[in-house]
């Protein structure tokens, strides 16, 4: 790799996992070059991939470490904790190990990635891409994601906070910006949250949030929300290939298993 290269590598595609690692980029202003991984065609589940994410999911990201190795890094909480504590120095989107706002920014950092993000995920799924109307499946996590969605307001709401930790946007802000921004793919309605709204709004206006938001494509989601027949034609296209994903996924299980079978003979 040439000095004139960026270091750091992100793979990632349109979703809001995927942008929360180039909003934090873009807000830190670090270089970086991304690559797309289309993952309607399962790329992500290409050999090469597996090599930087056994788990075959995006985001990742690979990065040259301080020992002069490549570091292969996943899952979009430790990415974005791996990102602050190497690069920022300046706390521009963190705060200091050992502070009180240090622990207050990772109680919502895992509560996005422990409970929002699953629960809205599912709630997606639910309500766009499985083959047949569920209600049970659709009620269940469409309200635990109302849920999730008033801890939050009343947070931001009882505390004034222009932010989910006081008045500094962090990782944890960013990571729940893109979910907060698609509430109506899952069918839940933002107008229900009026300081979580606001938060988004206010969020939105960041030049970060605004650059790192369209990466790898353009991120139009809002667009897409307010024409019905676009909409729905989009999760008829998306329902195809996540549930020709899932066959993939249980094929390559079963055959894993028959695999460690053999290998026990």
């Amino acid at each position: 790799m040439s000095s004139s290269e960026p270091s750091i590598t992100l793979y990632t595609t349109q979703t809001p996992n995927g942008i929360k690692i180039s909003i934090t980029l873009e807000e830190l202003g670090i270089p970086y070059k991304a690559v797309k991984i289309d993952i309607s065609k399962n790329t992500q589940k290409e050999p090469w991939f597996l090599a930087i994410n056994p788990n075959g999911r995006i985001p990742a990201l690979t990065d040259i470490f301080t020992d002069g190795q490549q570091i292969s890094l996943f899952e979009s909480g430790s990415i974005m904790q791996y990102l602050v504590s190497r690069y920022d120095t300046e706390y521009k989107i963190s705060f200091p190990p050992g502070t009180r706002e240090f622990y207050e920014m990772n109680n919502w950092l895992f509560f996005q990635n422990a409970g929002l993000g699953p629960m809205q995920g599912q709630a997606n799924h639910f309500t766009r891409y499985a083959p047949d109307i569920f209600e049970y499946g659709i009620s269940r996590y469409q309200n635990e994601t109302r849920r999730l969605y008033s801890v939050l307001d009343t947070h931001l709401s009882q505390n004034s906070f222009p932010y989910l930790v006081g008045s500094k946007c962090t990782i944890a802000d960013i990571a729940h910006w893109g979910w907060i921004a698609s509430a109506g793919w899952a069918g839940v309605d933002i107008d229900e949250f009026p300081a979580l709204k606001a938060w988004e709004d206010r969020m939105a206006a960041r030049p970060g949030v605004e650059k790192g938001r369209h990466v790898p494509d353009p991120h139009k989601i809002k667009e897409l929300l307010k024409d019905k027949e676009r909409m729905a034609k989009h999760a008829a296209e998306s329902r195809k290939w996540v549930q020709d994903g899932m066959k993939k996924d249980a094929e390559a299980a079963k055959a894993a298993k028959a695999a460690g079978g053999q290998q026990q003979k």
